[in-house]
């Protein structure tokens, strides 16, 4: 019998369908408040600040604008005015209801910054607040683990860079739901899937490490292994894992790669792999193509998109494998301990 968090993780090719549908038709709208900002502020946490990261990534490398994540203690512990002028703030929450991220986007408008939501609460605090209101078409989400909601926000975050200009092809958004359901049957299909299942279960943790527009992948799959499998998961850029926490990478702590199967970030990837196999350990791929399955002792298929659009595909043997890692190790991926739908930072 399925989990809900299964359950939902098969949901996501419609939910993707129905929010770029909606969502493309507002690209004017983010045009024109593009016309008068120079940068972006992503305002964020949790699973909405990973989503936020590859945003950054797509914005600064498609559309050419600088972007960076917000400090909302900034603004609600020291409440501190910024010159926002020229920036735009693009706020991510999924409920829409988190009074950090509220109170942070309202900050913001009032230090100057044009203002986004990302939400999939139509009729949030969030919503209502913003300028431009980016709702997705996630429908109801009942397990704790964010699955379709998050890449419904990165679907959304797409929308933002094509809004902004970016150098990128809408139909291969077009074609992210299609993908998202062969990379459900691939991964399901897949001998490495319970092999590394297996293996993550007689670990205490895992490196999680991707690059570039994949890091945010890579941030979210480790933060997914964390909360719902209860393990220690390190998600590190592999640029960053190279300058020391690499001698974390044992028998013990295998490290898992995150690439899309093109870019100027697979190279890298696939050479990080062959020094954790070199080294003794074992390296995981997830995506990377035929080069970084080649290099590691197990590797989950990646999608058949383009760079730009590949996490949304990237997350999904991510979610998968981390949904089959909860049940091996007895737990319920539907209600991680200690956290709630919602959560309210003070």
């Amino acid at each position: 019998m399925f989990s809900k968090m299964r359950a939902e993780i098969g949901e996501q090719p419609e939910a993707l369908r129905r929010t770029i549908d909606a969502l493309l038709p507002r690209t004017p709208d983010l045009a024109a408040l593009a016309r008068e900002t120079r940068q972006v502020l992503f305002i964020a946490r949790g699973s909405s600040d990973n989503a936020a990261v590859y945003g950054r990534y797509l914005v600064e490398s498609h559309a050419g604008r600088l972007a960076t994540l917000a400090a909302p203690s900034i603004a609600t512990t020291y409440r501190r005015k910024l010159d926002l002028s020229g920036v735009l703030a693009v706020a991510i929450s999924q409920s829409g209801k988190t009074e950090e991220i509220v109170e942070t986007l309202g900050w913001a408008g009032d230090c100057g910054a044009r203002t986004v939501a990302v939400t999939n609460g139509a009729g949030s605090p969030l919503a209502e607040i913003a300028e431009v209101a980016l709702l997705t078409e996630a429908g109801d989400e009942i397990a704790v683990p964010a699955t379709k909601t998050y890449t419904t926000q990165l679907a959304a975050l797409s929308v933002l860079g094509i809004g902004l200009g970016a150098d990128v092809a809408e139909d291969d958004l077009r074609r992210v739901p299609d993908e998202v359901v062969r990379m459900i049957e691939l991964t399901e299909a897949s001998d490495a899937l319970p092999e590394i299942v297996e293996e993550l279960a007689k670990v205490p943790g895992t490196v999680v490490s991707g690059r570039g527009i994949a890091f945010g992948t890579a941030l979210e799959l480790a933060l997914k292994i964390k909360e719902a499998c209860y393990l220690h998961a390190m998600g590190l850029s592999y640029a960053d894992l190279l300058h020391g926490p690499i001698a974390v990478v044992d028998d013990q702590t295998p490290a898992l790669l995150v690439a899309a199967d093109s870019g100027p970030t697979l190279a890298g990837t696939v050479a990080l792999a062959r020094r954790v196999e070199g080294a003794g350990a074992r390296a995981f791929g997830v995506g990377g193509g035929d080069d970084l399955a080649a290099a590691c002792s197990a590797a989950l298929p990646g999608p058949a998109l383009p760079e730009w659009t590949a996490p949304l595909g990237l997350i999904v043997p991510g979610q998968i494998l981390v949904e089959n890692l909860a049940r091996r190790l007895g737990i319920d991926p539907d209600v991680p301990r200690g956290l709630n739908k919602v959560t309210q930072t003070d």
